[in-house]
């Protein structure tokens, strides 16, 4: 039969088309069917493909579109009629050889769900660890700078001007130094201040910078109150919870930005200000910083059980506003204040503050309203 089709041209009544893959140019064809597929036109040289050679590439509907993996990568013939495509289809067995099989497309799926399953370990599992991971090893002279673009989307938000009056300031450091050296935070950048807001809050943001925020402290009624809230925070600070949140939630981002030291970019403006000014840590951090916070005031000689007593007033009259606020976005629980109660003692160091203290730190920001 071979024989037979090798001695006469196929004859289509719609044109075959050729591209040689060299040029551009469409030439008009005949196909002779013989032990080779031939493809002549009018004043050429003939091309032959081997049928073993020809794959079916993609096409509309109504052509024949075929190539040949001996042939320039772009050589396609198009069949526009059906009976002399049918004619080819049946010579060429391997024309639909590499197209993906049932088999195929199920090692694609396969693959495909490895591949998403690997991204979501990654995201639960890798992440997180590279964070606990990374987050201590963060240079010190790197956490100071994203520090530094936290605090100015901190003050944004919450008052660009930090409370400036002196008996006031001088409280406060005092109180932030006294923690400090208990908690031994031995950065001696330390920096501390109260912003003039309404909202009841408290930051300890990378490279040792403490802020407080005036609603806080109108609602603190003794510097033990103000104390172990302050304590919790450094907490975070000690434990670089703030970090390795910026890490978290910054991801790869993050990561390639700290390996090639550019992390004081736009995006880590971004992370620092959402992650940082809303606080939010898992529950392991929080009863961590908690535990930290009653280390503390034990080591002062003052007991834990006032600061909880504070956030209890305002998660219980505040919980439901749509305040942001550090104690919003973690309420004290039921088992959180009895565990404060708990570790409640009697007092055996002095004061924090003195009443004098106390009262100019409470007027830091003047005797008006915000």
């Amino acid at each position: 039969m071979s024989e037979t089709f090798a001695e006469a041209p196929a004859q289509s009544a719609k044109p075959t088309i050729f591209f040689d893959g060299t040029s551009s140019r469409r030439r008009q064809v005949t196909l002779a069917l013989g032990d080779a597929l031939e493809i002549a036109e009018e004043g050429g040289a003939p091309v032959r493909w081997a049928y073993g050679d020809i794959r079916r590439a993609d096409s509309p509907p109504g052509i024949l579109r075929l190539s040949c993996t001996a042939a320039p990568p772009l050589a396609r013939l198009e069949i526009r009629d059906a009976a002399l495509a049918a004619d080819v289809t049946v010579r060429c067995m391997r024309l639909d050889e590499h197209r993906t099989s049932r088999r195929g497309m199920a090692k694609i799926v396969g693959w495909s769900v490895a591949a998403a399953v690997s991204i979501v370990c990654v995201v639960l599992f890798g992440v997180p660890l590279a964070a606990d991971r990374l987050a201590p090893l963060v240079p010190k002279p790197v956490e100071r700078r994203i520090g530094d673009a936290a605090e100015v989307q901190v003050k944004t938000i919450f008052g660009r001007s930090v409370c400036e009056d002196p008996a006031g300031r001088a409280a406060f450091t005092k109180l932030v130094n006294r923690l400090r050296d208990a908690a031994g935070l031995d950065d001696d950048s330390m920096t501390a201040g109260v912003l003039p807001s309404s909202v009841p809050n408290a930051f300890a943001l990378p490279g040792g910078k403490v802020y407080l925020l005036k609603g806080l402290l109108d609602k603190a009624e003794s510097p033990d109150e103000l104390a172990g809230i302050l304590a919790h925070e450094l907490g975070h600070l000690k434990h670089y919870d703030n970090m390795r949140g910026l890490i978290y939630n910054g991801g790869t981002s993050f990561l390639i930005g700290l390996l090639f030291g550019d992390v004081t970019g736009s995006s880590a403006v971004i992370f620092a200000s959402r992650s940082l000014v809303e606080a939010s840590y898992s529950r392991e951090a929080e009863t961590a910083a908690d535990t930290f916070a009653i280390e503390i005031m034990h080591k002062l000689g003052r007991s834990p059980k006032p600061a909880a007593e504070l956030m209890f007033r305002i998660t219980g009259k505040e919980g439901g506003s749509t305040l942001t606020t550090i104690l919003a976005s973690h309420p004290l629980t039921e088992d959180r204040l009895a565990r404060m109660t708990r570790e409640d003692r009697p007092a055996s160091g002095p004061p924090l503050l003195t009443d004098k203290e106390w009262q100019s730190l409470k007027l830091i920001c003047g005797s008006g309203k915000v």
